[in-house]
């Protein structure tokens, strides 16, 4: 399926309306030269035997890097074909890689702190997609998550991706592209710690109350119209970003803050045949 933007600032806007389920974007004040090392030091490296412009699946490698278990989850865009698993666990250190058709258009994201109740529940306290199972099953991330999100063979033959916090934050996560072209080519993601950072507003607590292990987007915690870019405020003249979509910005540059936060969020390359996504490129304590 190809996907046609007619025009940028409302891309992420519509990756969101043909994404099943409920979802969004944020950034890091990182600089670019930071972020590369930070890409070089998660030590990963994605073997690729077919040249540009003729492959006929993209890779995906997802690494932990975090000091705790991460359980990614996946969700495909509607009407998109599923991939193979819809979400694992990945232990501290471990990576797994998959393949998808060029045409694939969804998001990742990391739960954490999953368990598993008596009678084989399986849920999570932040990026819980509620299918009561490791597999998510079409079922996108309750927020407070961060997201990658794809399009891959969009408008112009190329991949469109970020990295959003607009329905929150739980996880520091960098997507690197591998052997792709354009002056927009480039890794992004969220690198800085929000959990430790979050206004208390906005802070999503462990059970026994003591760790901030998520912080929610303004949108998610007061459901305001100014904050959700919704009715009065569901354009990009008069949805403009707020203190707390700022305070994101300033902490992930490169992300998504809010809706139409397009400008400085959204990257695009032509026939990259794999990207890596990593949590917590550099390591962070939350949670335990």
């Amino acid at each position: 399926m190809t996907l046609s933007f007619p025009f940028l600032p409302t891309l992420h806007l519509y990756l969101l309306a043909i994404a099943s389920g409920k979802n969004s974007t944020v950034h890091t004040k990182t600089e670019n030269k930071t972020l590369a090392e930070m890409v070089t030091n998660c030590g990963v490296g994605v073997g690729v035997g077919v040249g540009a412009g003729a492959a006929s699946t993209t890779m995906f490698t997802l690494v932990n890097k975090c000091d705790y278990t991460v359980w990614p989850g996946i969700l495909s865009n509607a009407g998109i074909e599923p991939l193979p698993t819809t979400g694992f666990v990945l232990q501290t250190g471990e990576s797994k890689t998959m393949t998808a058709p060029t045409s694939w258009g969804g998001r990742f994201w990391g739960r954490t702190l999953c368990t598993q109740d008596a009678a084989g529940k399986f849920s999570c306290v932040t990026g819980d997609c509620g299918s009561g199972k490791l597999e998510c099953a079409g079922n996108g991330a309750t927020p407070p998550a961060t997201l990658a999100e794809f399009t891959l063979d969009g408008a112009g033959g190329l991949d469109f991706f970020d990295v959003s916090l607009v329905d929150g934050y739980n996880v520091a996560m960098l997507v690197a592209p591998h052997g792709g072209t354009g002056d927009n080519c480039t890794i992004t993601g969220c690198v800085g710690d929000l959990n430790g950072n979050c206004p208390s507003e906005l802070k999503v607590t462990s059970e026994d109350g003591k760790q901030s292990v998520a912080c929610k987007s303004a949108c998610e915690a007061f459901g305001s119209p100014q904050y959700c870019c919704t009715g009065a405020y569901g354009s990009p003249n008069t949805c403009k970003p707020t203190a707390y979509s700022q305070m994101f910005k300033n902490t992930c540059p490169r992300a998504y803050s809010y809706a139409y936060d397009d400008k400085t969020s959204t990257f695009t390359c032509a026939s990259a045949p794999a990207y890596t996504i990593t949590f917590c490129p550099s390591p962070h304590s939350n949670p335990r």
